[in-house]
Parts: structure tokens; C-alpha cells; sequence
């Protein structure tokens, strides 16, 4: 049993003191156990290693397609879109000011987050801010993102806010420091895993989530000031980072007015083709995208049972027992704060090591082939092969939470404060708790990791025919990369289907 470590611990202690303390303490821990994101227990309908054979089996398979297709045809660099500057869409777009009202509602929908956190209901899912902001808006647009584009370019509300400013003082949004180019994106990532850390650690509620509204609008106003509105949404802003990031898969590359003159424009091209567009000059920008891939990841594997029992028994029967008290009750309290330490340095260095290992297997490739590339340059032209991973991890963790509590906007949109009103009539709508099939959700899941990492390979090889002089070479750049691709498979399968508990 789990638990012999800890009895031994108290051979001296009468046997009748010992069962009473350990039941009190038994029955404290006791949580329900569940597959992971389920939220009821599920047993696999066949063993775990069958699937993670048959994923390995599905992205060799298409690594050996890959080898024998026409290479002319995937390492011509072709065309990225068609230009649609006139088309009817968009002249209908301009024609009812479709732009303008989006921006009024982007900047609406956050003021009213703050608004329902200050005075609304404190039940978090009663208030509108909660389920917009973590549902509607982080993961429900996100997955608009893909496919229309980096809209958020054209209707961030903080850069509305910043608009609005520079009509009063209009130097305002040119700033009064430059932005030091050796920042790069490393300001976003910090941000980045700010947000993620206050997220998974901080208590969450409708108050705290207009607070930290408050706050994070107070530092666009304060840096735009600073640093010009060009730089602070390109370099700062993580949300636009994030989503730019996304749109790159998109059908559609809009680039707002601001960015390409007068007209701006709008461009049809193939989905997910944006990919192999121009590579990134930062590490920093890699880095970021890393952390989109280790961020989730660390969301799945840090509620485990196997994550929990690592510290809590592993660590502590190893050495943490030394650091605090033999006695596990004594030692709680310091093992909990220990356990929250470890927990945020796990989390911030995630994206470094996955960086460390990413980098690792590309030195590998160029180690093979001799290429006259230096490790950053083959490092960033792959950089965005890595996006529809990072993008399946998301959906496949979270996309369950839209089908869940997503839903419950239409009623909170009616009533946002929780006050019993019944502004569109939709009060009392989808008030049924919808629990989606949980073979449909794994199997989904498992569909959706193993399309994600078969377009990464096929991204991949298509960079390399690019970038290396032969195919060869090309194929035998690819060779660690599938590897670490199949061990990203797994690994990703295996975090989804493992208990959770407390």
C-alpha cells in the first residue's frame, strides 16, 4: 500500500492512535479519481499501448508517403494566397461598418467584464466575465482565429483604448522610449506565462478576474505610452502574439489598415499553408510557441495522479522528508508551500525545456546532414512546423469546456450581473448541464493529436526540401524529427489518458 512509508514512520505511536489519525487523514484526502478531463471515471475501451502503437504507426506511415510523393511539387515555394482587396466581402463589410461594430463589441464585451466581476454575482457561474473571458473569448475565439484570421489585430480592445487616447494627445501612441530590438518577444512571454501561472494557481473568481483586468489594461495604456503602439501590441501585447500566431494556419491573412497602408488587405490562401511562409527572425518567438505546446501540456500532466504522487510521495520519502519533518503531518504545511514553489519552476521552465530538447534533435539533423546552416537559422525556419501541435493540444485539452460551460453565455448574456434579469430573453435558456459522451471525447482526442502531428511532419518535410540541396539530406534532417514527433504523440495521449485527483 501507499501509505507504508508513512506508518512506519510512527512505529513508537500506539496502533489505535495511529488508525484514528490515519483514517482523519484518509478521509481528508479522499477525492474523486477521473479520466483525464472527463470529469467521471472512464476506462479506455482497449489498452493505452495499442493506441500509442497505432499513432506511431499512422505518423511513419505518412513519413514514408511523404518520401515518395512528387518532391518537386512540395519543395516549390509557390504562391501564399490571392490578393481580394475588391471583392464583394469586403466592400459589404465596409458598406454597414461590420468593422466597426466588432470593435464597439470587443471593447463593450471587456468593460462589461469588468463591470459584472465589480458588481455582479460572485458565484463564478453566474457572472457573465467568467465564462466569457475563459471560454467565450481565450479558447471559442481562438478557434474563430483559425479560420478568419488575425481579427484581434483590428479589434483588440486594448489597442482601441489606446486609440482613443491619441485623439486627446495625439503623440501618445508613437511613445517616448524606444524598443530595445534585443527585447524582441521575450516581454509577451513573460506575460505569457504570467497569465498561464495565475490562471492554473491563483484563485479564480468574478472580482479577481476584473481586477486583473484592471491591471493588465493599466499596462497597455502605460506601455503604449512608453514604447509606441507599433512595437508594444507587436513585440508586448501577448494576447496579439497569441492569436497572430494562430492565424498563421488561417484561410484568411487579413492585415489591418496599419500595417499595409491605406487599403490594407484581405487574402484567400490554402489552410495552414501560412506555415511556410517567411520563418521568424527571434528565438524568443520560438520560445513562445514552445510554451503554447508545454503550457498545455503541464495543464494536463499537473493534475494527475501519477504528477501528485511524484512529490507527494516520491520526493517526499526521497529527501523532502529530511528538508521538513519525518512526520508527514507536521510536514504538511511546509510541503504544501514547497509543492506550489515547485510547481510555478516546473511551469516557467517548461518552455526552456522543450526549447533544449527541440533544439537537440534539429542539431542532430544538421549533425547528419552536414548542412552550412547554423543551428538558430534551422531552428526558426521550423518554428512555425510546430503551430499545428501547439493548436491540437488546445483544442483536444479544452475544446470539451466550450461544449460545457461555453453554452451558458446565451442565458449569462441575458443576465450578465446575476441580478434575475432578462435583457434578450435567453435568461433561462441551456440551463441543462451537458456532459459530452466520454468514448466520443477520447476518441476525438486521440484524432485530433495524431492530424496534428502527421501535418507537422508533412510541414516539416516540406521545410527541409526548401531549405536542404537534396532530398536526402531532406529525409535525413527529418529522421529526429519524427522521432521527437512520435514522443510528443505519446507522450500527449498518455497525459489525456491518465486519472486526476487531488
Amino acid at each position: 500500500m501507499i501509505f507504508n512509508g508513512i506508518l512506519s514512520g510512527f512505529g513508537k505511536m500506539q496502533s489505535r492512535y495511529v488508525a484514528t489519525v490515519l483514517g482523519l487523514f484518509l478521509i481528508a484526502a479522499a477525492t474523486p479519481c477521473s479520466a483525464h478531463s472527463f470529469g467521471i471515471v472512464y476506462t479506455l475501451p482497449l489498452p493505452f499501448w495499442l493506441y500509442a502503437w497505432a499513432a506511431v504507426a499512422a505518423l511513419i506511415a505518412s513519413f514514408v508517403v511523404l518520401i515518395y510523393v512528387d518532391q518537386v511539387r512540395l519543395a516549390s515555394p509557390g504562391t501564399t494566397g490571392r490578393e481580394i482587396h475588391h471583392i464583394a466581402l469586403v466592400r459589404l463589410a465596409k458598406r454597414f461598418k461590420l468593422l466597426g461594430l466588432l470593435k464597439a463589441l470587443s471593447l463593450g464585451a471587456l468593460l462589461l467584464c469588468i463591470a459584472t466581476g465589480f458588481w455582479g454575482a460572485s458565484s463564478p457561474y453566474g457572472n457573465f466575465n467568467m465564462t466569457f473571458f475563459w471560454i467565450v473569448f481565450l479558447l471559442g475565439f481562438s478557434y474563430g482565429t483559425l479560420f478568419f484570421g488575425d481579427l484581434f489585430a483590428a479589434i483588440n480592445p486594448w489597442k482601441l483604448i489606446a486609440d482613443v487616447i491619441a485623439r486627446i494627445f495625439p503623440r501618445y501612441i508613437h511613445g517616448c522610449i524606444r524598443y530595445p530590438r534585443i527585447l524582441a518577444y521575450w516581454p509577451a512571454l513573460a506575460l505569457y506565462i504570467a497569465f498561464i501561472w495565475l490562471e492554473l494557481f491563483s484563485q479564480s473568481g468574478p472580482r479577481r478576474l476584473a481586477n486583473l483586468l484592471v491591471v493588465y489594461t493599466a499596462i497597455n495604456v502605460l506601455g503604449v505610452g512608453l514604447f509606441g503602439r507599433k512595437y508594444w501590441f507587436k513585440y508586448v501585447e501577448f494576447f496579439s502574439v497569441f492569436f497572430r500566431l494562430i492565424a498563421i494556419m488561417a484561410p484568411i491573412d487579413y492585415k489591418p489598415r496599419e500595417s499595409c497602408g491605406e487599403g490594407g488587405h484581405l487574402r484567400l490562401r490554402v489552410p495552414f499553408s501560412g506555415v511556410l511562409t517567411e520563418p521568424p527572425r527571434q528565438v524568443s518567438l520560438l520560445v513562445f510557441v514552445l510554451f503554447m505546446l508545454s503550457s498545455t501540456a503541464f495543464d494536463g500532466l499537473h493534475e494527475t495522479v501519477v504528477w501528485k504522487k511524484l512529490f507527494w510521495l516520491d520526493f517526499y520519502h526521497g529527501f523532502l522528508q529530511y528538508w521538513t519533518d519525518p512526520n508527514p503531518f507536521v510536514a504538511y504545511a511546509s510541503m504544501s508551500r514547497y509543492y506550489g514553489y515547485w510547481q510555478s519552476i516546473c511551469l516557467i521552465l517548461s518552455p526552456f525545456l522543450y526549447f533544449l530538447v527541440f533544439a537537440g534533435f534539429i542539431a542532430v539533423g544538421k549533425l547528419l546532414t552536414q548542412s552550412a546552416l547554423t543551428l538558430k537559422e534551422i531552428l526558426l525556419k521550423f518554428t512555425y512546423t510546430l503551430l499545428p501541435i501547439a493548436l491540437v493540444y488546445h483544442i483536444a485539452h479544452y475544446y470539451t469546456l466550450v461544449q460545457t460551460q461555453g453554452i451558458k453565455i446565451v442565458s449569462l448574456a441575458s443576465d450578465p450581473f446575476g441580478w434575475g434579469s432578462n435583457w434578450f430573453g435567453t435568461a433561462d435558456w441551456l440551463h441543462r448541464v451537458f456532459i459530452p459522451d466520454t468514448n466520443s471525447t477520447w476518441h476525438i482526442q486521440l484524432g485530433l493529436i495524431i492530424a496534428g502531428h502527421i501535418a507537422s511532419v508533412y510541414f516539416s518535410h516540406v521545410v527541409a526540401l526548401r531549405t536542404l540541396t537534396t532530398q536526402r539530406n531532406a529525409v535525413l534532417s527529418q529522421l529526429p524529427l519524427l522521432l521527437l514527433m512520435l514522443m510528443f504523440t505519446v507522450s500527449g495521449l498518455w497525459i489525456l489518458s491518465q486519472p486526476v485527483g487531488s
